[in-house]
């Protein structure tokens, strides 16, 4: 019996104005396949190769880094909003372990007298690798970009304006996360790479997303392999837009689990950009995802940074 696959769509059939035709098909193929799946790769989104490879190779660099060098950039007590967050920190909800990666966050750049400045805090910037700031807020701006599409194109799908979440995500609380997942040298290990897990978030875009170890668990639960082809980007659905939608969009389980044999002694890296709504937008579920089949789940409404803050302290990082 073949595997089922996550289909991969072409944003250009929803970008170019050109096919009106393909527009609206482009948007069906979307919404069907994140009500299925809640899991897409999306190609045709303009990215350049180079910027992504130069921002990998900046990553790399600081990871590489000494561990007291990274320590400088940690941050107590933030959650791991802004820097380095080290290795065996970020426990998956339900979780008995954490996982075994490090990482850093890249938030929006946002002037010091904007209102959401209290709870979106400045970056912070390795001076030991120069071209980090440049590449890692460059390749943060595209992934936003993109994302703002697709929340277009999702929009429409359930019947709303298509700038529907243009203002709603316009100072968003977004991250940019660069992962190193070091080489695994201990047999028989408890945890896994990344432990099973929804994201908290809109939509989660990975770029660089063609290493294996990457599942996704379908609605039948088979844990379904995704490793993208390199030019993908895979974007998937998180729990803020399923509760806005009323389920309507699934945030379906995924997981990253360690590679068999030699490959584990390999590190990983991988680059997700979660896109948040604004820190003071109200997810309360839309009316017209509701319906006598599918009646509110969520009776009361939560602002983004309320649900934020919540999640943070059940995946210990905060």
């Amino acid at each position: 019996m073949a595997t089922a696959r996550i289909p991969t769509l072409d944003i250009r059939r929803f970008t170019d104005p050109s096919s009106p035709g393909d527009r609206e098909a482009f948007v069906a193929a979307l919404g069907a396949c994140y009500r299925e799946w809640g899991f897409a790769g999306i190609r045709g989104h303009g990215i350049a190769t180079d910027l992504v490879d130069r921002a990998y190779d900046a990553f790399k660099r600081f990871f590489a880094l000494p561990q007291d060098v990274k320590m400088k950039y940690h941050v107590p007590g933030s959650g791991g909003a802004r820097g380095y967050t080290p290795f065996m920190v970020e426990t998956a909800k339900d979780s008995l372990y954490p996982d075994l990666k490090e990482f850093w966050h890249i938030g929006r750049e946002i002037p010091d007298d904007s209102p959401y400045r209290a709870v979106m805090p400045p970056n912070l910037w390795p001076e030991e690798v120069p071209e980090f700031r440049e590449l890692g807020y460059g390749l943060y701006q595209a992934l936003d970009a993109l994302g703002s599409k697709l929340l277009s194109a999702l929009a429409l799908h359930i019947g709303l304006p298509e700038q529907f979440f243009a203002d709603k995500t316009n100072y968003g609380n977004s991250i940019l996360r660069p992962i190193h997942y070091p080489p695994i040298t201990t047999p028989d290990i408890p945890n896994v790479r990344a432990g099973a897990h929804e994201d908290i978030n809109f939509i989660t875009l990975l770029v660089g997303a063609s290493a294996e170890g990457l599942e996704v668990l379908s609605r039948k639960g088979e844990w379904i392999p995704f490793t993208a082809d390199e030019d993908t980007i895979v974007v998937n659905i998180g729990d803020m837009l399923q509760r806005l939608t009323n389920h309507v969009y699934p945030s379906t389980t995924h997981r990253v689990v360690n590679p068999p044999g030699e490959k584990a002694r390999q590190p990983r890296y991988s680059v997700p950009f979660f896109l948040h709504p604004n820190p003071d937008f109200v997810i309360d579920v839309l009316p017209s995802c509701v319906s006598a089949d599918n009646p509110s789940r969520y009776p009361e409404p939560i602002t983004a940074q309320g649900y934020l803050e919540q999640r943070l302290r059940e995946i210990k990082l905060k």
